[in-house]
């Protein structure tokens, strides 16, 4: 019975670092996904896992820009910039923190703890159809991406 109890906790414990919305049904996994070059550990881990599935994945920067400059009925300079991300239909914005080694915390589950932001949008829409504000040991993080694109891929 204690270790019944003991495991319990411990699952309500790990489950409790990590926040997830998301919008089920709602990727289309044909269509282009951008993600943004370079990143810790997480972030190659998900282009991993994305391009395991057959994702249609473009990588590069979204610092270059388009600036139009236009004169306004009042005289006024306005300018309009938007990132330049190709023909991507979705948006995968991540940022963490530098891993840290964690040899007996994570002693099963890949050694490395990670603390992340990762969203999902839908360029088309406009709409965040993944936010997930979390932290955990590397391989249950994983883990869990992968549920979650279980429950987005339509």
């Amino acid at each position: 019975m204690q270790k019944i109890s003991l495991y319990c906790w411990a699952t309500v414990m790990l489950a409790g670092c990590n926040s997830v919305y998301v919008k089920p049904n709602t990727l289309d996994t044909t269509e282009v996904f951008y993600i943004d070059r370079g990143g810790n550990q997480l972030q190659h881990a998900i282009k991993e896992v994305m391009e395991k599935r057959d994702y249609n994945i473009t990588v590069g920067h979204k610092r270059s820009s388009t600036r139009t400059t236009y004169i306004t009925a009042e005289d006024v300079e306005s300018v309009i910039s938007a990132s330049d991300i190709g023909k991507a239909r979705y948006i995968v914005q991540i940022s963490e923190t530098v891993p840290k080694f964690r040899p007996i915390w994570c002693v099963f589950n890949g050694f490395w703890w990670w603390r992340f932001n990762v969203s999902i949008a839908d360029n088309k829409t406009g709409q965040e159809l993944l936010g997930w504000s979390g932290r955990g040991c590397a391989n249950s993080s994983v883990r869990l991406l992968e549920r979650i694109l279980d429950e987005m891929e339509q």
